[in-house]
C-alpha cells in the first residue's frame, strides 16, 4: 500500500505538535525550585592525603570537645555538609535553636562509591585500614576529641557500621541511617536474592548496583561475613558504641527488614541503641532525635 505524500506531512505535523505538547506540559508539570533550609553553615577547611578527601567544619558559633565523622551516600562527597538542601543543613538548623555547641564534623570521602573494608584478596579493599591510619593525622588538626561519632546515610550508614562494629574502642556513638544491612550475602544463591527482593520491595536496578558494588570489594562469603553488620553485631557486648539506627519501612533499597533485624540483635547483646523505624522511603530521618543523639552532654 503506498501512502500519499500529504497523509506523510499530516502524521509529521500530528507528531511534531505530539512532541512539542509533551514537552511543555513537562516543564509546566516539574518543580520550579527546591525547598532550602535556612541556616548558618559551618566553616570549612578542605584537606587531601592519598585517597582520602575530607573537609573539617566548624559551627560559626564554636565547638565542643567531640568530633562526628560523616560519611556520605553514594555519589555525594565531602562538600556536602553545607549543602542547604540536604539533610546536614536541617542538623544545623536544629543546633543553632539551641544554647548547645555541636561537635566538629569531619567528612570523610574516598570517591563517589566505596566500601569500607580491612585488606583482603581484592585490590580496591583496605580503606578501613587506610582510615584508622589516617585517624593520628586528622586529629593532629583537629586536636584529639573527648568522643568520636560516627554518622553515615545509605553507603555511608553501612560503612559506620562496619567501621563501628570493627573498632568499638575508638567510637563512643554511630548513626545508622537508612544503612545497606541485609540478611542474605551478594553470594547468596540467584533464587534466594530474588525471594529477598521480593520481600523486601526492593528495586531490581538498585539492588544490581549493590550487588555490583560489593563485588567490587569482597570476593567471597567469608569476606562478606567480614564486613556484614548482621554478622559483627553477634561479637558485640554492653560496651560497644551507642547505637542509632533509622530505616523507611518503604526503602527501594531493601533495607528495612536488615536494619530491624540488626536493631533486635543489638538489644540481645545489650548494645544500647534507638531504633526508629519510619513511615517513608529511602533515608526518611527524624531530625529531632538524630541531631540530638549527635551531641554527648
Amino acid at each position: 500500500m503506498i501512502i500519499s505524500i500529504r497523509k506523510i506531512k499530516i502524521l509529521c505535523v500530528f507528531l511534531a505538535a505530539f512532541l512539542i505538547g509533551y514537552f511543555v506540559w513537562g516543564k509546566l508539570t516539574s518543580p520550579y525550585g527546591v525547598q532550602k533550609v535556612s541556616f548558618i553553615p559551618s566553616k570549612s577547611e578542605t584537606f587531601t592525603k592519598g585517597k582520602l578527601n575530607f573537609s573539617i567544619y566548624r559551627a560559626s558559633n564554636g565547638v565542643n570537645q567531640d568530633v562526628i565523622y560523616h560519611f556520605h551516600g553514594r555519589n555525594l562527597d565531602h562538600t556536602i555538609w553545607n549543602d542547604d538542601t540536604y539533610f546536614t543543613a536541617l542538623i544545623q538548623s536544629h543546633w543553632q535553636k539551641t544554647e548547645l555547641k555541636p561537635p566538629t564534623v569531619v567528612l570523610i570521602s574516598y570517591g563517589p562509591e566505596w566500601l569500607l573494608t580491612a585488606k583482603n584478596s581484592k585490590e580496591e579493599s583496605g580503606l578501613m585500614d587506610d582510615f584508622i591510619s589516617n585517624l593520628p593525622f586528622i586529629e593532629s588538626i583537629i586536636g584529639k576529641p573527648r568522643n568520636r561519632i560516627l554518622i553515615g546515610e545509605s553507603m555511608g550508614g553501612l560503612n559506620v557500621l562496619i567501621l563501628g562494629l570493627s573498632h568499638p574502642e575508638l567510637f563512643s556513638r554511630v548513626a545508622s541511617l537508612c544503612p545497606g544491612v541485609y540478611l542474605d550475602s551478594p553470594f547468596s544463591d540467584l533464587d534466594k536474592i530474588m525471594a529477598a527482593m521480593k520481600r523486601t520491595g526492593a528495586d531490581p536496578k538498585v539492588a544490581l548496583g549493590i550487588y555490583l558494588m560489593a563485588k567490587k570489594y569482597i570476593s567471597n562469603e567469608e569476606e562478606w561475613k567480614n564486613i556484614s553488620p548482621i554478622e559483627l553485631i553477634k561479637k558485640a557486648n554492653s560496651q560497644y558504641p551507642e547505637l542509632y539506627l533509622s530505616c523507611g519501612l518503604y526503602d527501594k533499597f531493601g533495607n528495612y527488614e536488615g536494619s530491624e533485624a540488626l536493631a533486635n540483635l543489638a538489644v540481645s547483646k545489650g548494645v544500647k541503641i534507638q531504633w526508629h523505624p519510619l513511615y517513608g522511603g529511602h533515608c526518611a530521618m527524624d531530625i529531632y532525635s538524630l541531631s540530638n543523639f549527635l551531641i554527648i552532654n
